[in-house]
Parts: structure tokens; sequence; C-alpha cells
């Protein structure tokens, strides 16, 4: 029930960051904004621990400043799967630095807030 919760969360994050970032496109079924959130959510999972391994001793200069820039990396992964050249799933940007990383960000910062509301088990 967790996991369902977790990838609905990141869905409405998704949701916010499109409505607020200029330059970050949604253009598809509500379903497939879940499976953006399911892809992101992998990625989260299993590509971003081994970047911020390889980054560490950049993340530890810029004091962790850095851990936006692999979110944006993050996002911008997910964005490219979700491109209509490959899954074809609507979610679109216009160019990688200020949309995505925009974007990234407000998603981090509402899910942290749902996050406060939603039940621990």
């Amino acid at each position: 029930m967790r996991l369902i919760i977790g990838i609905l969360v990141t869905a409405l994050s998704i949701w916010v960051a499109v409505a607020i970032v200029p330059g970050l496109e949604f253009d598809g079924p509500w379903w497939a904004l879940v499976l953006i959130a399911l892809i992101l959510s992998i990625i989260n999972a299993v590509v971003k621990p081994i970047v911020k391994l390889l980054s560490l001793p950049v993340v530890i200069l810029t004091l962790g400043l850095f851990l936006l820039v692999i979110n944006a990396l993050m996002l911008s992964l997910t964005i490219w799967l979700a491109a209509p050249e490959r899954l074809d799933l609507g979610l679109t940007s216009e160019g990688f630095f200020w949309s995505t990383f925009l974007g990234a960000i407000v998603i981090s910062i509402v899910q942290a807030i749902v996050n406060i509301f939603v039940e621990d088990d």
C-alpha cells in the first residue's frame, strides 16, 4: 500500500510541476501520469544512488547543492523515456536546464509537503 501511495504522491507532484513550471508539458491521459511517476520512482531507486555515489566528491564540495542537479538529471532521464519517440507518454520539456531543473525542485517540494500529511505505517 505504501508503494502505491508513494507513486500517487509522485504523480501528483509531477502534475503540480507541469502546472507551475513553464516549459514542462504533459499531454496525455491520467494513467500515463501514473506510469511516468512509476518510471521516475524506478529511476530514483536504481539509477540515482549510483549517480550520487559516483558524484560524492562534487556533492561534498558544493555542500549538497549538486543534489539538485542530480534530481534534475533523473527528471531529464524520465522525460527522455516518456518522449514521443520512445514510450509516448506525453511528458516533454523545452529545455534541460531551467524547465527541468525547476520542475525537479517543485516535485521535491510537493513530495515533501504531501508526505507530511500522509501517514507512515
